[in-house]
């Protein structure tokens, strides 16, 4: 019997990794960018850039904010948080099944059974008005001037000679 249980503990040691999130989704996650239009810098509090559509790699249990700049539109702002995912409350189940408590806790301490909400990160950038340039102020007017006076002329003109 005692021959038996190393294999069958490599056996059950084998499920409850199988069931377990980080080794099945790992602790990190690709976040997609997009804009429309394209071309926009996103960029994000934790330092990371890319010109969009893009996607750039966080561990699950960060969250962060992004900013997309493009020359001529409005700046947009999303907040990007970590949740709680389908795949992940499925780790979540096998560890309840198979992985025990190590393997809970081993997810929770990684943050495997999280991922990022919203992804793929979308925005529609608003393109700024032309501020009208001010009119050009004009130089100056000089008055104008008043019309020559004109040599009156009275009865006919004699020759000198």
């Amino acid at each position: 019997m005692v021959r038996f249980l190393p294999p069958v503990a490599a056996i059950f040691l084998a499920f409850t990794l199988a069931g377990c999130a980080t080794i099945t989704r790992g602790t990190t996650n690709d976040v997609e960018f997009v804009s429309e239009p394209p071309g926009a810098v996103a960029t994000t509090s934790l330092g990371s850039s890319c010109t969009t559509p893009c996607s750039l790699r966080f561990s699950r249990k960060e969250e962060f904010s992004v900013v997309f700049r493009l020359a001529g539109h409005a700046d947009e702002t999303v907040e990007v948080k970590s949740r709680l995912g389908g795949a992940g409350a499925a780790g979540l189940a096998g560890n309840v099944i198979l992985g025990g408590v190590v393997g809970i806790v081993a997810d929770a301490a990684s943050g495997a059974t999280l991922e990022h909400a919203p992804n793929p990160v979308k925005v529609i950038l608003r393109k700024l008005e032309r501020e009208r340039a001010a009119p050009r102020p004009s130089a100056p007017r000089r008055p104008a001037r008043p019309p020559a006076p004109q040599a009156e002329l009275s009865g006919p003109t004699a020759k000198q000679g």
